[in-house]
Protein backbone atom coordinates (compact mmCIF):
# COMPACT_ATOMS: atom_id res chain seq x y z
CA UNK A 1 0.00 0.00 0.00
CA UNK A 2 1.48 3.31 -1.09
CA UNK A 3 1.26 6.27 1.26
CA UNK A 4 -0.97 9.11 0.05
CA UNK A 5 1.52 11.81 -0.91
CA UNK A 6 0.14 15.14 -2.18
CA UNK A 7 0.91 16.48 -5.65
CA UNK A 8 2.93 19.30 -4.08
CA UNK A 9 5.45 16.68 -2.93
CA UNK A 10 5.34 14.69 -6.19
CA UNK A 11 7.58 15.02 -9.24
CA UNK A 12 7.25 13.74 -12.77
CA UNK A 13 10.85 12.77 -13.50
CA UNK A 14 11.48 12.92 -17.25
CA UNK A 15 14.60 10.93 -18.03
CA UNK A 16 16.65 12.14 -21.00
CA UNK A 17 13.90 13.20 -23.42
CA UNK A 18 16.36 15.55 -25.13
CA UNK A 19 16.64 16.89 -28.65
CA UNK A 20 19.89 15.00 -29.28
CA UNK A 21 18.05 11.73 -28.61
CA UNK A 22 14.66 12.45 -30.22
CA UNK A 23 14.87 15.14 -32.88
CA UNK A 24 15.82 14.09 -36.46
CA UNK A 25 18.43 16.87 -36.39
CA UNK A 26 19.89 15.62 -33.09
CA UNK A 27 22.89 13.36 -32.56
CA UNK A 28 20.92 10.10 -32.67
CA UNK A 29 18.64 11.25 -35.48
CA UNK A 30 21.58 12.19 -37.72
CA UNK A 31 23.03 8.72 -37.09
CA UNK A 32 19.74 7.01 -37.95
CA UNK A 33 19.37 5.73 -34.38
CA UNK A 34 15.81 5.83 -33.16
CA UNK A 35 12.68 3.85 -32.45
CA UNK A 36 8.99 4.69 -33.04
CA UNK A 37 8.17 3.96 -29.38
CA UNK A 38 10.77 6.51 -28.26
CA UNK A 39 9.63 9.15 -30.76
CA UNK A 40 6.02 8.81 -29.53
CA UNK A 41 6.83 9.53 -25.87
CA UNK A 42 6.67 13.36 -25.66
CA UNK A 43 3.15 13.51 -27.11
CA UNK A 44 2.00 10.71 -24.82
CA UNK A 45 3.54 12.20 -21.66
CA UNK A 46 2.58 15.86 -22.30
CA UNK A 47 -1.01 15.64 -20.96
CA UNK A 48 0.30 14.13 -17.72
CA UNK A 49 2.96 16.85 -17.43
CA UNK A 50 0.23 19.48 -17.87
CA UNK A 51 -1.94 17.76 -15.24
CA UNK A 52 1.01 17.56 -12.85
CA UNK A 53 1.66 21.30 -13.22
CA UNK A 54 -2.04 22.09 -12.74
CA UNK A 55 -2.14 19.99 -9.55
CA UNK A 56 0.86 21.81 -8.09
CA UNK A 57 3.35 19.03 -8.71
CA UNK A 58 6.87 19.28 -10.06
CA UNK A 59 8.44 18.60 -13.46
CA UNK A 60 12.03 17.39 -13.12
CA UNK A 61 14.11 16.70 -16.22
CA UNK A 62 17.38 14.81 -16.37
CA UNK A 63 19.80 15.53 -19.18
CA UNK A 64 22.35 13.04 -20.40
CA UNK A 65 25.56 15.03 -20.76
CA UNK A 66 28.86 14.63 -22.56
CA UNK A 67 31.16 16.86 -20.53
CA UNK A 68 33.53 18.83 -22.77
CA UNK A 69 37.22 18.63 -21.86
CA UNK A 70 40.28 20.14 -23.60
CA UNK A 71 39.40 21.68 -26.93
CA UNK A 72 35.76 20.83 -26.34
CA UNK A 73 36.35 17.11 -26.91
CA UNK A 74 33.66 15.16 -25.01
CA UNK A 75 34.48 12.76 -22.21
CA UNK A 76 32.84 9.52 -23.33
CA UNK A 77 32.86 6.31 -21.28
CA UNK A 78 34.54 3.39 -23.13
CA UNK A 79 31.36 1.26 -23.14
CA UNK A 80 29.38 4.13 -24.68
CA UNK A 81 32.04 4.87 -27.29
CA UNK A 82 31.84 1.23 -28.37
CA UNK A 83 28.02 1.22 -28.35
CA UNK A 84 27.54 4.63 -30.02
CA UNK A 85 30.68 5.38 -32.09
CA UNK A 86 28.88 8.26 -33.86
CA UNK A 87 28.89 10.49 -30.76
CA UNK A 88 31.05 13.54 -31.44
CA UNK A 89 32.15 16.97 -30.29
CA UNK A 90 29.11 19.16 -29.63
CA UNK A 91 26.69 16.29 -28.94
CA UNK A 92 24.88 16.46 -25.58
CA UNK A 93 26.87 19.60 -24.83
CA UNK A 94 25.64 21.49 -21.73
CA UNK A 95 23.65 24.56 -22.76
CA UNK A 96 23.23 23.44 -26.37
CA UNK A 97 19.95 22.88 -28.22
CA UNK A 98 20.63 19.14 -28.40
CA UNK A 99 21.08 18.94 -24.64
CA UNK A 100 17.68 20.51 -23.90
CA UNK A 101 14.41 18.85 -22.96
CA UNK A 102 12.14 18.59 -26.02
CA UNK A 103 9.84 21.60 -26.45
CA UNK A 104 6.66 19.53 -26.03
CA UNK A 105 7.51 18.85 -22.37
CA UNK A 106 9.32 22.07 -21.45
CA UNK A 107 9.86 23.90 -19.24
CA UNK A 108 10.98 21.79 -16.28
CA UNK A 109 10.88 23.16 -12.74
CA UNK A 110 14.19 21.48 -11.96
CA UNK A 111 16.80 20.04 -14.30
CA UNK A 112 19.87 17.96 -13.60
CA UNK A 113 22.82 17.03 -15.81
CA UNK A 114 23.77 13.36 -15.63
CA UNK A 115 26.80 11.48 -16.92
CA UNK A 116 25.70 7.86 -16.51
CA UNK A 117 22.52 5.77 -16.54
CA UNK A 118 21.29 6.78 -13.10
CA UNK A 119 20.21 10.39 -12.59
CA UNK A 120 21.47 10.07 -9.00
CA UNK A 121 25.04 9.08 -9.88
CA UNK A 122 27.36 12.01 -9.01
CA UNK A 123 24.57 14.59 -9.53
CA UNK A 124 22.70 17.06 -7.35
CA UNK A 125 19.34 15.33 -7.96
CA UNK A 126 18.86 13.97 -4.43
CA UNK A 127 19.87 17.32 -2.95
CA UNK A 128 17.31 19.35 -4.95
CA UNK A 129 14.54 16.78 -4.32
CA UNK A 130 15.12 16.91 -0.56
CA UNK A 131 15.35 20.74 -0.58
CA UNK A 132 11.99 20.94 -2.38
CA UNK A 133 10.46 18.29 -0.08
CA UNK A 134 9.68 16.03 -3.02
CA UNK A 135 8.96 12.53 -1.75
CA UNK A 136 7.17 10.80 -4.60
CA UNK A 137 8.75 10.27 -8.03
CA UNK A 138 6.82 9.27 -11.14
CA UNK A 139 9.50 8.21 -13.61
CA UNK A 140 9.22 8.26 -17.40
CA UNK A 141 11.54 8.66 -20.39
CA UNK A 142 14.35 6.67 -21.99
CA UNK A 143 15.55 4.05 -22.10
CA UNK A 144 13.52 1.71 -19.93
CA UNK A 145 16.41 -0.70 -19.37
CA UNK A 146 18.99 2.08 -18.88
CA UNK A 147 18.33 5.52 -17.45
CA UNK A 148 14.78 4.76 -16.29
CA UNK A 149 15.57 1.49 -14.50
CA UNK A 150 18.81 2.76 -12.95
CA UNK A 151 17.19 5.98 -11.72
CA UNK A 152 14.16 4.12 -10.30
CA UNK A 153 16.36 1.63 -8.45
CA UNK A 154 18.56 4.37 -7.01
CA UNK A 155 15.45 6.31 -5.91
CA UNK A 156 14.13 3.15 -4.24
CA UNK A 157 17.26 2.65 -2.11
CA UNK A 158 17.01 6.32 -1.08
CA UNK A 159 13.48 5.70 0.27
CA UNK A 160 11.58 7.79 -2.26
CA UNK A 161 8.10 6.56 -3.18
CA UNK A 162 8.72 5.47 -6.78
CA UNK A 163 6.35 4.75 -9.65
CA UNK A 164 7.50 3.90 -13.18
CA UNK A 165 5.10 4.60 -16.04
CA UNK A 166 4.82 1.45 -18.15
CA UNK A 167 3.53 3.44 -21.14
CA UNK A 168 5.61 6.52 -20.37
CA UNK A 169 8.98 5.02 -21.13
CA UNK A 170 10.48 3.09 -24.04
CA UNK A 171 13.55 1.23 -25.25
CA UNK A 172 15.00 0.52 -28.68
CA UNK A 173 12.94 -2.68 -28.85
CA UNK A 174 9.53 -3.55 -27.33
CA UNK A 175 10.92 -6.82 -25.92
CA UNK A 176 13.70 -5.03 -24.04
CA UNK A 177 11.15 -2.53 -22.68
CA UNK A 178 8.79 -5.27 -21.42
CA UNK A 179 11.61 -7.25 -19.79
CA UNK A 180 12.84 -4.12 -17.99
CA UNK A 181 9.34 -3.23 -16.75
CA UNK A 182 8.82 -6.74 -15.35
CA UNK A 183 12.19 -6.58 -13.59
CA UNK A 184 11.19 -3.30 -11.89
CA UNK A 185 7.97 -4.61 -10.36
CA UNK A 186 9.63 -5.89 -7.12
CA UNK A 187 11.39 -2.52 -6.69
CA UNK A 188 8.67 0.04 -7.37
CA UNK A 189 5.09 0.56 -8.39
CA UNK A 190 4.37 0.17 -12.11
CA UNK A 191 1.41 2.22 -13.35
CA UNK A 192 0.00 3.76 -16.52
CA UNK A 193 -0.19 7.43 -17.45
CA UNK A 194 -3.98 7.18 -17.12
CA UNK A 195 -3.63 5.79 -13.56
CA UNK A 196 -1.57 8.77 -12.44
CA UNK A 197 -3.78 11.32 -14.21
CA UNK A 198 -6.84 9.93 -12.44
CA UNK A 199 -5.05 10.08 -9.08
CA UNK A 200 -4.15 13.71 -9.69
CA UNK A 201 -7.85 14.35 -10.21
Amino acid sequence: MHEAIPASKTALVIVDLQNDFLDPKGAYGRAGQGAPAIAALPERIAPLADAMRAAGGWIVSTHFTLVPAKGGEPLISPHLKKLRPFLAKGDFLPGSWGHQLVDRLAPPDLSVEKVAYSAFYMTRLEWVLRKCDIRKLVVCGIVTNGGVASTARDAHVRDFDVTVLSDGCAAFSPQVHETAIEALRPVCRVASIADIRSELG
